[in-house]
């Protein structure tokens, strides 16, 4: 199943203590570009959400946030800088007995002193924080790949639906186009004998003429190359690879060979229906330009 290269996905999780949101959304791109929105201090788990975005997709530009609610978590620590407070309370201490001052020292007052208090997280395990992080990652991923599978099906379907119609257009070319080589040769002779008057017309001249043009306006090559190419691009659209590329190729090809058609027909009727193919040709190309 081909998947589009636009989709969102989100979840939930907790990591080490730490309550974490990861969402992500993607456009269309022509080759994979990941970019992850992390909190400083978890800077080292980038590597590890890129590849497990790797992982899923191909191709797009790829925009994950990392959010961190770290207000439930116990990995703070208070510390006490006992040396410095016995110095301070000594200090204190010898002024108030010099100078004869009450000593009102309180708990409050000496925590007030500066650098006495100070506050600092427990070191992280990053690695087990890693996997947390891409655990939380991956389920996240789950949701981006079924949004994007859904709208594959989406563009599988539509694709799939101009290409029929291609093929029928291809096989009114088909028909049409001795049509146009026996009406050439009706208006040769009806010319002729409008020239010659009562002279008797030359029937091998208006054959090998006929010939001639006949080669000229063949399109027998190029509408059997054309459904090859949309035999191809079916079975791309059916398969489960990502083939965006591939298509693109083939979309190209096609118009090649709708442009020839188009140059060579001496019918407005066909070049009217080359008209109708290339518009499908066209839509395709705008579907499949979602494609991973």
């Amino acid at each position: 199943m081909i998947k589009s290269m636009t989709g969102y996905g989100g979840a939930k999780g907790s990591a080490e203590g730490l309550s974490v949101t990861i969402e992500l959304k993607s456009v269309n791109n022509r080759y994979l570009d990941v970019s992850v929105k992390l909190p400083r201090s978890l800077l080292f788990a980038e590597d590890a959400l890129k590849s497990a975005v790797g992982r899923h997709t191909s191709r797009g530009k790829v925009d994950m946030f990392v959010t961190v609610d770290a207000s439930e978590s116990d990995d703070v620590e208070v510390r006490v800088n006992e040396p410095l407070l016995r110095g301070y309370m000594g200090a204190l201490r010898d002024v108030a007995a010099r100078y004869g001052l009450s000593d009102d020292m309180t708990l409050m007052s000496v925590c007030r002193l500066p650098e006495v208090l100070s506050v600092a997280r427990r070191e992280q395990d990053g690695d087990a924080l890693t996997r947390a992080l891409v655990e939380i990652a991956e389920r996240a991923l789950d949701e981006y790949d079924a949004m994007r599978t859904r709208e594959g099906e989406k563009l599988r379907d539509d694709v799939l639906s101009r290409i029929e119609e291609i093929g029928r257009l291809t096989g009114i070319v088909e028909s049409r186009a001795p049509e146009t080589v026996a009406e050439y040769r009706s208006r040769l002779e009806a010319k002729l004998r409008e020239v010659l008057a009562d002279r008797s017309i030359d029937e091998s001249r208006v054959l090998t003429e006929c010939a001639i043009f006949a080669d000229r306006v063949a399109v027998d090559e190029e509408t059997v190359r054309l459904r090859s190419h949309l035999n191809q691009l079916s079975g791309l659209v059916r398969g489960d690879s990502p083939a965006g590329r591939k298509m693109d190729f083939l979309i190209q090809e096609l118009n090649r060979e709708a442009n020839t058609i188009g140059s060579k027909c001496q019918s407005a009727d066909i070049a009217r229906v080359v008209v109708d193919l290339k518009s499908e040709i066209e839509k395709i190309r705008e579907q499949i330009q979602n494609v991973e």
